[in-house]
């Protein structure tokens, strides 16, 4: 548990530890790291490793590979977009073979859940679609267009910031719903 823990972190602080990085390391070096830590993930985890960490851990040791073979920083900024793009194709491919991934995300703490609220949960699902796509293509941009500096900002703190804000405002929501239905349980 501490182990996933201390992994999550330093996965959440890779831009930062990528700018920093680089002003000591070789990029192959950190190359090296990540795929060092991605496969410190798989082991942290492997007793609960769903098919969607799997997907994100094979794309992410794919990526790191090609940060090893060609030392370019390029493959290095691309992380964030990968994994925009990975967590889109998991929360889409829920809504083309149900349960959407909210509504999994609900029943481990509602598993009786109404009709009304399942068609919430597909809602927040394709919000959430719709943030990953956004999300990814101003880091995409961040790694064609942007500087160091920017790329570093947006995917280690403003794409943070935006995804906490999506959380809070999605609570904020389902709260005022449940209420407006007279639940009891907000």
């Amino acid at each position: 548990m501490v182990l996933k823990i201390i992994v999550g972190i330093i996965i959440a602080l890779y831009p930062l530890a990528v700018y920093f990085g680089l002003q000591v390391f070789e990029v192959k070096t950190l190359g090296l790291l990540l795929l060092g830590v991605l496969v410190l993930r798989m082991f942290a985890s492997k007793a609960s490793m769903s098919g969607q960490l799997i997907l994100m851990t094979a794309g992410g040791c794919l990526l790191a590979s090609a940060i090893v073979f060609t030392n370019e920083t390029l493959y290095l900024k691309l992380y964030p977009v990968l994994m925009n793009g990975l967590m889109f194709a998991v929360f889409i491919s829920t809504l083309l073979w149900p349960p959407s991934m909210i509504e999994r995300l609900a029943r481990l703490k509602e598993p009786d859940l109404e009709d009304d609220a399942i068609e919430y949960t597909k809602k927040v699902t394709v919000l959430w679609c719709v943030f990953f796509v956004l999300n990814g293509s101003i880091a995409l941009w961040t790694v064609v267009e942007g500087s160091m500096e920017q790329w570093t900002l947006y995917n280690g703190l403003i794409a943070y910031l935006l995804m906490g804000t999506l959380m809070g405002a999605e609570l904020c929501v389902r709260f005022w719903v449940k209420r407006s239905k007279g639940a009891v349980d907000v």
